[in-house]
């Protein structure tokens, strides 16, 4: 019988994305909102944050891929099974398109991307002012899009904990896996 419960690897990059990606939308403010000390740390703090969620969300799609997921309800309606899958995608797409425009962006503008210290990304472009212009407002409309997302997926997560009571929220919120 297949599990009722994501695998256990799931569920924590899941809960540490989760609390990763909401301080980075935090950040993300705070940091284009001022121009002060807090600028200053905000900045490389966002860039290793963005960068160790790319490499979370990678991690992520490949225990997605080995490990499977589990079920929807058999009774979900087939329109709500679709937006489900829809909004799943969207995620993911936006968890990897937001690091990789913000890496690219800065790679664009000339600027080093610094991880953690000594550790440096790549440029992954030449630098070009008009192009680093344009990644900077895309990166931001992403922004506004992975907010959005997220403030759905948590909508959505709640109606099936506390109205549906159908295990949906279960499966990601378990502490055990049951079969």
């Amino acid at each position: 019988m297949k599990s009722t419960t994501f695998s256990g690897a799931a569920r924590l990059l899941h809960w540490l994305m989760a609390v990763l990606i909401i301080a980075m939308l935090f950040i993300g403010v705070g940091m284009v909102s001022t121009v002060g000390a807090s600028h200053n740390w905000l900045v490389p703090l966002h860039k290793s944050v963005g960068a160790t969620l790319l490499l979370l969300v990678l991690i992520r799609l490949a225990v997605r891929a080995t490990k499977g997921t589990p079920p929807l309800p058999a009774d979900m309606p087939a329109p709500q099974k679709a937006v489900a899958h829809l909004s799943h995608l969207v995620l993911y797409a936006l968890m990897i398109a937001l690091p990789l425009v913000g890496w690219s962006m800065l790679s664009a503008g000339g600027y080093p991307i610094i991880v953690w210290g000594a550790v440096h990304l790549p440029p992954l472009l030449s630098p070009d002012r008009g192009l680093y212009a344009s990644l900077r407002h895309l990166h931001t409309y992403l922004a506004y899009a992975l907010f959005l997302t997220v403030i759905a997926h948590l909508s959505a997560a709640l109606m099936h904990g506390l109205i549906f009571k159908d295990g949906v929220f279960q499966s990601m919120a378990a502490w055990r896996t049951r079969r």
